[in-house]
């Protein structure tokens, strides 16, 4: 049995991915910030899915804390296997869903425990009941089809299009960035594609999903550098690179020869 640590897993997605994280079977510490009754509810809610569960209240932000809670964490429930990071904002919400081309059961599958199944949308296909066999397809979030489900999601959210975050990894992300952009929303491109280069305001590379945070944190929440990396240290990991900077990619070449300048050289000799 694996046992897994959910920060910020109190209220909101916090809470749906910790429950999500119960019913494979794990054990789950929730952390709490400050609401124990809300971390309790979810406690009991694990026991009755049959699920471990065990709150502690820290604040991850402080390293010392979040220290403590690793601590906590092993004495109740067992070395941890899996830590989700699932730290608030102060000020700001966010929602997080996955957007994606692939058949929706299949990303569920890939996902559970990580992200609540509400929060993915997928391509859905109608089946036959009998023989199970595909017969249609009701929905395929891949180009436009991307639009529409983002502005579906905003309209079910009530969240307004300036406030949308999207990011991508390749082409069939090209048209809802777009969308996005022109909707005054902000885009971050996570792969070294060039057409979303060209889009995304801006582009994280990197081996480590959190890093994503960055420019949310630099450019929406408007922390500075110094707090980022606070923030990284309290849960144990480190900027050890950093590097601020747009790539110019530019190729130059000889140019071909005009057969003007071919005759005005002959001319001249």
């Amino acid at each position: 049995m694996q046992h897994a640590i959910v920060t910020g897993g109190s209220r909101g997605i916090g809470r749906e991915v910790a429950l999500a994280v119960g019913r494979t079977g794990s054990a789950v510490t929730v952390n709490y910030r400050s609401d124990a009754d809300s971390a309790r509810s979810v406690v009991d809610a694990l026991a009755d899915a049959g699920a471990r569960g065990h709150a502690v209240q820290a604040d991850v932000t402080d390293p010392d804390q979040a220290r403590r809670l690793l601590a906590e964490a092993e004495r109740a429930l067992g070395t941890p296997d899996v830590l989700v990071l699932n730290a608030g904002v102060p000020g700001f919400r966010f929602s997080f869903f996955v957007l994606s081309a692939a058949p929706q059961e299949v990303v569920q599958a890939a996902l559970e425990g990580i992200v609540p199944v509400d929060h993915i949308i997928g391509t859905e296909f109608e089946y036959d009941a009998h023989s199970g066999e595909v017969q249609s397809i009701r929905r395929v979030p891949a180009g436009y089809g991307k639009v529409a489900a983002l502005e579906s999601l905003e309209a079910r959210l009530g969240v307004p299009p300036e406030r949308t975050v999207y990011i991508g990894d390749g082409s069939s992300d090209v048209h809802v960035m777009l969308h996005v952009n022109n909707r005054d929303g902000f885009t971050i491109a996570v792969s070294e594609n060039r057409l979303l280069a060209r889009i995304a305001h801006t582009t994280v590379l990197s081996d480590n999903a959190f890093s994503v945070l960055i420019p949310i944190l630099e450019r929406i929440a408007g922390w500075r550098s110094a707090d980022i990396r606070r923030l990284f240290a309290a849960h144990a990991l480190q900027l050890q690179e950093w590097e601020k900077a747009r790539t110019d990619r530019v190729i130059v070449v000889t140019a071909p020869a005009w057969p003007g300048d071919a005759a005005a050289s002959a001319a001249t000799s």
